[in-house]
């Protein structure tokens, strides 16, 4: 089982990207995105659960970031959206052990990281 995220980039601020992941095998696990700033923990931005009707956020990203799932493709995504220096980070999605998901500690699974870069 594997996971790939893509879709990382340059953006300026107050820009969008969609980032996406490749999910092979994880169709029924909760799934999350973290992301990591140079000198900073990884910190939890946003998860969803397996049916995809229950989403939750970080509070620094709330109503400006979206996860979503197609369970058909296989695929996790991560819409951002008003996007801030801050928000600057390598994004990393992952495959949560259970229903817990805030602690990089409840993944079981994680895939490479895509870098976001936002420009002021």
């Amino acid at each position: 089982v594997q996971l790939q995220a893509s879709g990382g980039g340059l953006v300026q601020a107050g820009g969008s990207l969609r980032l996406s992941c490749a999910t092979s095998g994880f169709s029924t696990y909760t799934m999350g995105w973290f992301r990591q700033a140079p000198g900073k923990e990884r910190e939890f931005v946003a998860a969803i659960t397996w049916s995809g009707t229950s989403t939750f956020y970080a509070d620094s990203v709330k109503g400006r970031f979206t996860i979503s799932r197609d369970n058909a493709k296989k695929m996790v995504y991560l819409q951002m959206n008003s996007l801030k220096p801050e928000d600057a980070a390598v994004y990393y999605c992952a495959a949560a052990y259970g229903s817990r998901y805030k602690s990089p500690n409840d993944y079981r699974q994680w895939g490479r990281g895509t870098l976001v870069t936002v420009s002021s």
